[in-house]
């Protein structure tokens, strides 16, 4: 099996490639809220309900937020390489 890939961090910008800005203006929130249902419980449902947010990205969320960017011709940019955790 290989090694886990090294953590990595990027940032999606409210700007199109071609500099135009991306609407509608709440639409980080609404990605955010989109996927506060990829959480190791998924989403419950009933009573039980309620918006949360993923301590992982699993790849299929990955995925929907970078297909998300290009799809929208957002820019993309990586923000730093992450720390390597400390070894036990």
């Amino acid at each position: 099996m290989p090694p886990p890939a090294k953590p990595r961090q990027f940032f999606i910008q409210g700007v199109t490639l071609d500099g135009k800005t991306f609407r509608p203006s709440d639409w980080s929130e609404r990605l955010a809220g989109a996927m506060s249902s990829f959480r190791p419980e998924g989403g419950r449902g009933g009573i039980a309900s309620y918006i949360g947010y993923s301590p992982y990205c699993e790849p299929m969320a990955w995925d929907f937020v970078m297909n998300f960017a290009k799809d929208n011709n957002l820019h993309i940019g990586e923000v730093c390489a992450l720390p390597e955790p400390a070894k036990p």
